[in-house]
Formats: structure tokens, sequence, C-alpha cells
């Protein structure tokens, strides 16, 4: 077993906000609940692959809502998931036949871009069909309910920030190793057994390898919270497709809701975007928020996203005010960006946590 670290880590265990707020997280961490990917593969649902993507989002919606009823009766011990069968088809079946057929035109982020990646085409993200890995380890340095987290980074990314901090990773600047949804998953039980508390989704970003990730988790066998951690980018479609697979949405609020995203990191209608997949990432599953606060972006992007958490998610929801930017990749093009954030800024980004009203957060 991987030894903890950080106190923190150790702490925040008898946290009653956080245990609170990430309650199901902490059960299935601590194997007293399934994760929802193994509650998925229990479910029973038919279809033909020679089905309409019409038809079988049908089914994605009518079956969804069977999801969280047969989760809540194992949750409160009316069934308990080992008597259940394992079906030929089942609903994580489902959700992968769906991801398959949105990539001979792929509209899993925002973009939209269309491009047919069955065939071999690129498109925004430059992300094929094989899972390229840039590196699978035990990250230490991640929220402390989280560490030590069972991390995989992806190549490829949904965005073009000119600030990345991961620009080697998500501008495909590393080659990557490719790894088939076998060994992947092979990976995430090692992980698992070493003692990590979950396993981590990130890059780049993961959205790209829905469809692989989905595949992926059909072979993994050991009980293990889903960790999906995004720029938030991603299309209403693959919300749906996370919905009964994700456990917890740690998800970026890059900008506010003026035109600073599609400045910064290319990415037009951010706002609608991520205040959508934050409201589903909710009604879905469990919620951690990480604000990056960005030099002289105070008023326009962070006390409106401060607020808008509060309003519309709660007061108590899990926020990670983050402070640890600083100039890299192609932010020297960005005047405001060409500098660390002062302590003036830093005690500001705090104080309008604090008068949004967040009881939660972190910095």
């Amino acid at each position: 077993m991987l030894p903890i670290w950080r106190p923190d880590a150790k702490f925040v265990l008898k946290d009653k906000k956080v245990r609170a707020s990430l309650a199901r997280y902490f059960a299935v961490m601590e194997d007293d609940k399934p994760a929802k990917f193994l509650i998925a593969k229990k479910l029973p649902v038919i279809f033909s692959k020679n089905d309409s993507l019409s038809k079988l989002w049908m089914l994605n919606e009518q079956f969804t809502k069977d999801f969280y009823i047969l989760q809540n009766e194992i949750d409160t011990k009316q069934k308990r998931l080992e008597d259940l069968e394992t079906p030929e088809q089942s609903f994580l079946d489902l959700k992968l036949e769906i991801a398959n057929g949105i990539l001979k035109s792929c509209h899993l982020c925002t973009h939209r871009c269309g491009s047919d990646r069955k065939s071999g085409e690129l498109g925004y993200c430059k992300c094929g069909t094989q899972t390229a890995v840039s590196t699978i380890f035990p990250h230490t340095g991640e929220e402390p309910e989280l560490v030590p987290s069972g991390t995989i980074f992806t190549l490829g990314c949904t965005l073009s920030c000119l600030h990345c901090q991961n620009w080697a990773i998500s501008q495909w600047f590393e080659l990557g190793n490719i790894y088939s949804p076998s060994q992947l998953a092979q990976e995430i039980e090692r992980l698992r057994r070493s003692g990590c508390r979950n396993i981590n989704l990130v890059g780049g970003d993961p959205t790209s390898w829905l469809s692989q990730w989905l595949e992926t988790f059909k072979d993994v066998g050991v009980n293990v919270p889903v960790v999906w951690n995004s720029n938030s980018y991603y299309s209403e479609e693959a919300a749906k497709l996370l919905a009964g697979f994700v456990d917890v949405y740690l998800l970026d609020f890059k900008y506010g809701p003026k035109n600073c995203a599609t400045r910064l990191s290319d990415a037009p209608d951010y706002w609608m975007a991520c205040t959508q997949n934050h409201l589903y990432a909710k009604k879905y599953g469990e919620l951690i928020i990480r604000v990056l606060v960005l030099p002289e972006h105070l008023e326009c992007c962070t006390k409106p996203i401060l607020n808008w958490i509060s309003k519309n998610l709660g007061d108590w929801i899990r926020v990670n005010l983050m402070f640890q930017y600083h100039p890299d990749w192609r932010s020297q093009e960005i005047p405001e960006l060409g500098r660390m954030l002062t302590e003036r800024e830093r005690n500001r980004a705090i104080e309008l946590a604090k008068d949004a009203g967040l009881t939660n957060f972190i910095t």
C-alpha cells in the first residue's frame, strides 16, 4: 500500500464538510459502495449494432433513469451488486456503442469539428482511435481527498490555452505510448491495489478519449472511483455519456462570460458549455471545481465564476481556488499573463470566494 505523504490527505478523511460534499466518493473509495461503472456493467440493455444513433440515444435516456434507481437500491442495501447477473449487453456497452458512433463525425467537445476518426481523420484535438498515454503514476499533488490519485495523463486537448502548463502533453510535443484498453485496465487495477484512492483521467483532456475509456472500464474488475479531470469544454452528448460512468467530476472553471476564453484558449461558447457541464455533474455525480486565478482576470473571470457556483451549485460545493499560475508555453503573447499573481490578487480572490458565500473552498 502507498503511504499517505501529505498530512492534509490524512486529515481530510475527518473533514465533515468535505465528506458531506463527496459522500458517495468516500464510500466507494473505502469499498462501502460500488463505483458507477461496476453498476453500469450489471444493468441489462438490449440493443442492436444496426440501431440508429438516435434510437441508441433514446435508450441511453431511458436507462440513465433506470441506472440511478438501481444505484439507489444498491446504496440503500435493497440489492447487492454481487447478486446481480452480468448481462450479455449492459448500460456500459450501450454508452460505448454510442461513443463509437460519435467518432465517425466527432462532436465529443464543443468545437464539434466533425472529423471521421474511425477513418483516420484527426480533428481539433489531433486524437485518433488508439489511446496515447504520457504517464501513469500515483499523483500526490492533487486535492487532499484525492491523494494518492491513480493518474493517467493522455495526450491531446480540446483547448489551445496560450498559458497551458501541460503544453507538451496537450499539444502533442510528446509522442506518448499507445495503450490498448486491456493494458489500461491492468494499469488501473495495479494503481488501485497499490493504494490509490481513485483513478484520475486527465491530460490534456480526457474528453477525446471517452470511447476508449468506456471500453477500458469494461475490463476493470476492481472497485475504484472514476475521477473525470476535465477543462469542462465537452459537448452535451459527452455529458450524457458520462452520467452513470463518472463518480467525481474534477472540473476546471476557467473563464467568465466575456471573451477571455476565446482570446486565451480558442474556446468559443466556453461559459455556456462550462456552466451546463457543471450542472450535469452536480445532477449525476459529485463535484470538485478548480478555479485557476489568472493575473488581471479577477473581476472578469474569478468573480462571476465564484458567484455562479454559489448561486447555482450551492455554497457547500468543494472548490479549489488555485494560485499556482506561472507564465508558460505562449503566455508572453498575452500582456497580462507574463507574470505571477501578486499577493494583493491572491487576497482579493479569497475575498471574492467569501463574498460569494462559499464555505468549502481551499487554496
